[in-house]
This record gives structure tokens, sequence and C-alpha cells, in this order.
């Protein structure tokens, strides 16, 4: 399995999430993306390259 280090991204939400704490952040590192639970900032991250992260962006917009 592959690590990558998001120790120091910055990690935001989409401005559409209605509560503070009910949504998941988002890290653009160099080459990946990571997804994380607001609620469990701790509990784990996935993690996508940019071209996976661009698929699914566009699955969503189509």
């Amino acid at each position: 399995m592959c690590q990558h280090d998001l120790s120091d991204a910055k990690w935001f939400k989409s401005s559409y999430s209605p509560t503070q704490d009910e949504c998941v952040e988002i890290a653009l590192g160099p080459d990946v993306v990571g997804v994380r639970d607001t609620k469990d900032r701790d509990g784990g991250t996935l993690v996508f390259d940019g071209a996976a992260w661009s698929r699914f962006l566009n699955h969503l917009k189509g």
C-alpha cells in the first residue's frame, strides 16, 4: 500500500455544506487528493490520484 503525507495539507469543506460537522473535507496535494470525514479526522483518509478525482467530479457533474 502506498502512503501519502498529507500532514501539512490545507483541508477545506464545500461552501454548500449545511453544517460544519456533517460533511467531508478535501485536501489537494501535489499528486493526490485526500478525502476525510469532518467528524472523524483521525479515522482515515481516502486518497485519489488526480485523474481519478477528475473522473469522479465529471461523473457528478454529468
